[in-house]
């Protein structure tokens, strides 16, 4: 299931995150992105203009109900690749091995003796100093564009009868404006909202391979040798065992944040590579200043007291690549996630597969390598068209084409409690 290099229409998956989002679904929806996110009357019994038929005819002042919205979740990596770029191609390299030595004598060969040349002598020492090493790349290319439009219809003169003067017709369409550009940032908020929960529930499903989902509830029973083990739903509504799981959990994400630092094989997949007999493995490092966190906010907001000090510190994570959210898929459901995800089909890493439905109750966050959680803004353009010389009428239209990029092979951390 590659992604293709025929646009995707994002239109359909785009509008029902923001549905999740927004509230408008009341309970968790699955989102498949595996082949990719005072009670008033509202008209007045006046009567209304013809043309929306919805404005009321003018009575007195008018109040403009809307306010700037700015979409959330922009901790992610942005890239601009532009449209004569279908696809972004990126290279590793495989960690080879040390050799053995070949300036001395050793218990494995003898390199050093009369009538030795600089061959292998038969066997008995090593290769000539012409032995190729050739690095071992690794290629992946994200590929693919999702693509949606928005729009919004500006009448020149229909709508005039509903204000007492011209600048009260301005704020009008100014109110327009400024809501379909909120339409705008909450699609935006959405597209990046459907990437890290993709790459979250990647990260869950590919735990046989990365070890990098890690079950914070059964980690809190272990440390602190409890028995009988507490239970999550013990730990989040007793006071006394939140607060000590609170100090545990920051604990552990100090912990963390070192180790993705070291040059390793955890927390990230290797895809398999063999040449000659030999096993080769992509090993990961994440400096602090290339660490990004994305925490459950009510939860972050116990912890705060303790956690900003501690954490947010030149040793530890930079305040500026953490960002809290107030929910992950739905905000009447804010911890949950339930997502069937696209996730690299490890037996052949050249493909992408639709994994198998994660669905968690309790996220907590995830800490992840800046390079493998990115947005490529492909196009990002409006336009407008002329006036309709018969109806006078004009449209705006706004067209999109961006591209999701989770990178399993970079390291990323999921910390849930089940």
């Amino acid at each position: 299931m590659a992604r293709v290099l025929t646009p995707v229409d994002a239109c359909a998956i785009v509008q029902a995150m923001v549905e999740e989002m927004t509230g408008q679904s009341s309970s968790v929806t699955t989102v498949t992105s595996s082949n990719f996110v005072s009670v008033g009357e509202t008209i007045l019994r006046s009567g209304t203009e013809n043309t929306l038929n919805t404005l009321s005819l003018i009575l007195g002042r008018t109040f403009m109900a809307v306010r700037p919205y700015k979409a959330k979740l922009m901790i992610m990596n942005s890239l601009n690749s532009g449209l004569y770029a279908n696809r972004m191609r990126k290279i590793s390299f495989y960690s080879r091995p040390a050799k053995e030595s070949g300036a001395f004598n050793t218990n494995l060969n003898t390199n050093h003796a009369m009538g030795y040349d600089n061959g292998s002598n038969s066997g008995a020492s090593l290769p000539t100093m012409w032995e190729q090493n050739a690095p071992v790349p690794m290629e992946f290319n994200f590929g693919g564009r999702s693509v949606w439009d928005d729009s919004t219809t500006v009448y020149e003169d229909q709508l005039q009868v509903a204000f007492r003067s011209p600048e009260d017709f301005a704020a009008f369409v100014n109110g327009i404006m400024v809501e379909k550009g909120n339409d705008i940032e909450s699609q935006k908020e959405a597209f990046n909202r459907l990437t890290l929960l993709n790459y979250m529930a990647g990260i869950y499903d590919l735990n046989a391979v990365n070890g990098a989902a890690i079950d914070m509830t059964a980690a809190y029973n272990a440390d602190r040798a409890l028995s009988p083990a507490v239970t999550t739903a013990q730990i989040l509504s007793t006071p006394a065992i939140l607060d000590d799981f609170v100090r545990f959990f920051v604990e552990k994400v100090k912990v963390l944040s070192d180790q993705l630092t070291h040059r390793s094989i955890k927390y990230h997949w290797s895809p398999a590579k063999t040449i000659g007999g030999v096993n080769y493995e992509l090993l990961r490092h994440t400096p602090k200043d290339r660490q990004k966190l994305i925490l459950y906010k009510p939860f972050w907001i116990k912890a705060e007291a303790t956690v900003m000090p501690s954490i947010f510190n030149p040793e530890y994570l930079k305040v500026e690549n953490f960002e809290g959210v107030d929910y992950w898929q739905n905000e009447n459901v804010p911890m949950a996630i339930d997502v069937t995800p696209a996730i690299p089909d490890v037996s052949d890493p050249t493909q992408q597969i639709a994994g198998t439905n994660v669905a968690l109750n309790n996220v907590l966050g995830v800490l992840y390598d800046e390079d493998a959680l990115m947005v490529d803004y492909q196009l990002d353009s409006a336009y407008s068209t002329p006036i309709e010389a018969r109806k006078r009428y004009r449209n705006m239209w706004w067209h999109f084409a961006k591209n999701a990029i989770n990178d399993f092979t970079e390291n990323g951390i999921l910390l849930y409690m089940g």
